[in-house]
């Protein structure tokens, strides 16, 4: 018996649609995460990129547990002095809610050079349209 070693040219990218509504941050960011490594594939290797494109719909309705809404700060530093400026999760959904889950989903990704090709093919919008139709999209149900 081989072991299996999966290769760039046996890779087959499927495409996931998740609906985000009334879904808690953390648990759906873990969820996306291993879609998009791969992890969900009897093939995965953890040296290779084996994941699928994920297109998040409804990022506006995500659920924040707790007091997060007022209490949890997103940092946003320039690089020059005072250049610091911090903002709570109600700002940030009122600004651009889709940066709540796309950052959620980076965090929650390795920090090494397949992170970068990963995250890329994450796809959030706020709303329950998005212009990815042409694509063979699956629904996955995530009850978490």
């Amino acid at each position: 018996m081989k072991t299996f070693v999966a290769n760039e040219n046996d890779i087959k990218r499927e495409w996931f649609v998740i609906d985000a509504t009334d879904k808690s941050t953390g648990r759906l960011a873990v969820f996306i995460a291993d879609i998009l490594r791969g992890r969900n594939k009897p093939t995965y290797t953890p040296h290779v990129d084996t994941g699928a494109f994920v297109i998040v719909v409804n990022a506006d309705k995500v659920k924040l547990s707790g007091n997060k809404e007022g209490k949890k700060v997103y940092q946003d530093y320039s690089g020059f002095n005072s250049g610091l400026k911090k903002r709570t999760a109600a700002m940030i959904r009122e600004k651009d809610p889709t940066r709540i889950i796309s950052q959620a989903v980076e965090g929650m990704l390795p920090d090494n050079r397949l992170m970068r090709g990963t995250i890329k093919r994450l796809k959030v919008y706020a709303g329950p349209n998005h212009p990815h139709a042409a694509q063979q999209v699956k629904t996955l149900e995530f009850n978490g």
